[in-house]
């Protein structure tokens, strides 16, 4: 069957290319790495390359089958040569092809290509040929035309994970920073969190890549933090996302103060943060414990601040919730569930 699929794709007609490709999805990983080293990729790119969508749809499914788990599976068996399948396809011509796909009207192909780009992303040596040959702008694009209209949640997920795989790259964060990035990701977590299935994963998904950007990048971080509506939009994230969410909100809310404490320090307060970063405080995760009490310092200092600047009017309340704060949350300080929420909800109002 391996010989019949190999002759099918170097030299058959369109019927049997489409046979071949199709055949390729039912090879065990050993079967697939031999046809490889065959010269079956090329051919089928080349049905990549067409107006056919029913050739370009069998090639998707074939290459997709191709580069699943390539690496491990060349760990195994081709140790020596150190060829793995996923840069095989990258350097026969495969992603400029797929961003063509990208660009189709056919909403299957399109998802198709971003699963495949995806799969290509997570491989170290492709990270740069991918970036290079304008991925970035062109899924960021795809992100803020088609999110929650057309394209599947996994889609939306799977270019979440594209861009997060290059932004390991962290010389590839400035293009994704130049390319828009930062406000997308801000505007996908506000349209996001409007919908409260599927719009919790996405806020995850993305929340998580900003931080990274941030964290990676003083330039992600100043786009970040200058971008109208950022604050608000962590601020909103903080208070009503998911564990994983508010944990996230907080450290990228604390990065942005850092930067600037005299410049964020007022918009922070003014957003309403302190009840949020109050009960994050005591119920976060570790680290949004310590991130939040860490901002939480950083808002009630005024040292940095000019006298002529008009105080929030619960900065009182928060420098006595401080001070509970500093001397140990719970029964040893006194300071039980109930007067919590009181001072949650005095800070709130």
């Amino acid at each position: 069957m391996e010989e019949m699929v190999v002759e099918a794709l170097l030299f058959g007609d369109r019927q049997a290319q489409l046979f071949g490709a199709r055949q390729i999805g039912h090879f065990s990983g050993k079967q697939r790495h031999k046809i490889v080293e065959k010269g079956i990729v090329p051919p089928l790119i080349l049905m990549l390359s067409t107006d056919d969508y029913e050739a370009i749809e069998a090639a998707l499914f074939a290459l997709l089958s191709i580069a699943f788990r390539s690496e491990r599976l060349a760990c195994a068996y081709f140790i020596q040569e150190r060829v793995w399948n996923k840069i095989v396809i990258a350097k026969s011509g495969a992603i400029q092809v797929l961003l063509d796909v990208l660009q189709c009207e056919n909403e299957l192909l399109v998802e198709l290509a971003v699963a495949f780009l995806l799969t290509l992303s997570s491989c170290a040596s492709n990270k740069l040929a991918i970036a290079s040959s304008g991925t970035i702008p062109l899924v960021l694009e795809l992100l803020n035309s088609q999110a929650y209209n057309s394209m599947s949640l996994q889609a939306n997920l799977d270019i979440l994970s594209i861009l997060h795989n290059l932004s390991t790259c962290h010389q590839l964060i400035p293009s994704i920073v130049s390319s828009g990035g930062v406000a997308t990701l801000l505007g996908l977590i506000s349209l996001a969190s409007e919908t409260k299935t599927a719009g919790e994963v996405i806020v995850e998904k993305a929340m998580v890549l900003l931080e990274n950007i941030v964290s990676s990048s003083r330039i992600g971080l100043e786009e970040a933090a200058g971008t109208d509506g950022a604050i608000q939009c962590l601020v909103e994230a903080m208070e009503e996302g998911s564990r994983q969410c508010k944990e996230d909100a907080v450290a990228i809310l604390l990065l942005i103060c850092e930067s600037c404490r005299e410049r964020y320090r007022g918009m922070i307060l003014r957003e309403g943060a302190t009840a949020a970063l109050l009960q994050l405080s005591v119920d976060g995760t570790k680290r949004a414990r310590d991130n939040a009490k860490r901002l939480l310092l950083l808002l009630r200092d005024r040292s940095h601040c000019s006298p002529k600047n008009k105080q929030p009017k619960n900065i009182l309340l928060l420098e006595h919730v401080m001070r509970q704060i500093e001397q140990g949350v719970g029964e040893r300080a006194g300071m039980s569930v109930a007067f919590l929420e009181e001072m949650i909800s005095k800070l709130r109002t």
